[in-house]
Order: structure tokens, then C-alpha cells, then sequence
């Protein structure tokens, strides 16, 4: 019997370390992704927040395949064109910034999700990729030496910004248990319940915070950042011409295509 619970106590402790090892390998969100119905007002939108394009990609046919807009050197919304009609308008994908990509890939597949091979992408960063049980597209990227990315640190920083961390999001999903196995179980997040539904964190990523609600009749997702004074954000984001709308210390705006955009005081201590 002794010899049977050490064994189980042994798995314990292999699998937590696993978990902790995995955490500290996703160190923030990278980027979160947007269709827009039209790209050139969904960039001017974001000018009106204070954050510039990086860089853009640009189709064979000389159009703007992809704008990249810049929240932090870390941090990125990235934009796409109206596609085919069965693609997603709105809200796409998040995909999370990681320090040793490898590393994280066999993490991921030790935990029964099949992510795909780690490959180089076309801004010169690595990025592996997986679907979530809804089956949006879930991305973890490395960057990289020489990337348009890296290449571009310290540039396109906007001076007015209204932010500059962009903190997580909030995302509907139709069965919390099912979302808490994958980001706990299989992303190797921690969660907790609160009214709202689940609060994810991640001890690698201490500023990072997702908010994972049960699906209602019109919830959508929305992303969030953080500011410092939400009076002075709300002064600016009216000055820019943008409908605010406020609840306690967080302000939301929403771009032409109706998705929110949340902007949070940290709580007074």
C-alpha cells in the first residue's frame, strides 16, 4: 500500500510540474485578431486609440493582406479584409507569446492537444498552432531575431496611446467545464470562479487575465486593456470623437464593426 500511494504521489508531482514548467513557457498575449468589414476604417479606428501600424502584408494583387497595429514591442491586434463568406467576421484568435516554443509544443501534445508542428510564419517568428473546443484557432508564437517584429522594437510606439498593455479578453463559451479543461488541463492556465463565470490567469504571465463567461443571447467577445486613470482615458477616447460608455473603472468602446474594446483602472488599494 505505501508502495502504491508514493507511486501516486510521484505522478502528482510529475504532472504539476509539468503544468508550472508549461505556464512559465507562455509569458503573455501576443496578439488578438480581428476580420474587419472594412480594414481601412478599422485602422483608423485604432489611430483614433493611439496605437500605429506596424507593418503591414500586402497580396500579390498590391492590397493589404494583414495590418499589424502596435500596442506595446510585445503586443500586437492584428487585422484582416473581409474573406470568404464562411469566414468569421469580428473577433478571430488569440494567440500567445511564448519564450521557448519547442519547449511548449511537447508540453502541449503531453497533454492531449495536438497542436501543429512548430514552423517559421511569414513575419519571421515561430508559431505553432491548435483549435479550442469550439474550434477557434488558439496561437503560440516565439519571436525571433530578425522578425518584422523584432526589427521593429522600440518603433510605431504611439505617443498618445491610450494604453499600453493589453491585459487579456473576455470570451463567451458554451460550457464552462469544457472551457476550464482546456485552459487549465491542456493550456496549463489556473482558473477560479467568480460571478461572472471563470477568471483565467497564468503564473508566467502575472498581468495576463481572461474571463471566460457562459454564452447569452448577444455576447460577444471583447478585449481588454489597462490604463492608469480611467477620467483621462475617457477624455481622450471622447476628444477622438468615440462613444464611451463606463461601469466603475472600465470604459468600453466599440470600433465600426460593433466589437468592444474595454479599457480597465486597476482597483485602488
Amino acid at each position: 500500500m505505501k508502495t502504491r500511494w508514493t507511486s501516486i504521489f510521484l505522478i502528482a508531482f510529475i504532472c504539476g510540474a509539468s503544468l508550472q514548467a508549461q505556464t512559465s513557457q507562455i509569458t503573455g498575449i501576443a496578439h488578438i485578431a480581428y476580420r474587419a468589414a472594412d480594414l481601412d476604417k478599422e485602422i483608423a479606428f485604432f489611430q483614433k486609440l493611439g496605437f500605429e501600424q506596424a507593418f503591414a502584408n500586402i497580396s500579390p494583387e498590391g492590397k493589404v493582406a494583414e495590418s499589424f497595429i502596435k500596442v506595446n514591442d510585445h503586443q500586437f491586434i492584428e487585422v484582416y479584409p473581409p474573406g470568404a463568406a464562411s469566414e468569421q467576421m469580428g473577433w478571430m484568435h488569440v494567440c500567445y507569446e511564448s519564450a521557448d516554443l519547442n519547449a511548449l509544443y511537447s508540453t502541449l501534445a503531453a497533454h492531449a492537444l495536438t497542436p501543429s508542428p512548430a514552423r517559421k510564419a511569414g513575419a519571421g517568428n515561430l508559431l505553432t498552432v491548435l483549435k479550442d473546443p469550439e474550434g477557434r484557432v488558439t496561437e503560440f508564437t516565439q519571436y525571433m531575431p530578425g522578425s518584422r517584429h523584432t526589427l521593429g522594437q522600440g518603433k510605431h510606439l504611439g505617443e498618445h496611446r491610450v494604453s499600453d498593455l493589453m491585459t487579456g479578453f473576455e470570451l463567451p463559451v458554451p460550457d464552462l467545464e469544457t472551457a476550464r479543461k482546456f485552459y487549465v488541463s491542456g493550456l496549463g492556465f489556473e482558473s477560479r470562479e467568480d460571478r461572472n463565470g471563470l477568471r483565467i490567469t497564468a503564473p508566467g504571465a502575472p498581468d495576463m487575465r481572461i474571463q471566460i463567461r457562459a454564452s447569452a443571447a448577444g455576447a460577444q467577445p471583447a478585449t481588454i486593456f489597462r490604463v492608469a486613470d480611467v477620467a483621462a482615458a475617457t477624455k481622450q477616447l471622447q476628444a477622438a470623437g468615440l462613444t464611451v460608455t463606463q461601469k466603475r473603472n472600465r470604459i468600453t468602446v466599440t470600433d465600426p464593426d460593433g466589437n468592444a474594446f474595454a479599457f480597465v483602472a486597476p482597483p485602488t488599494q
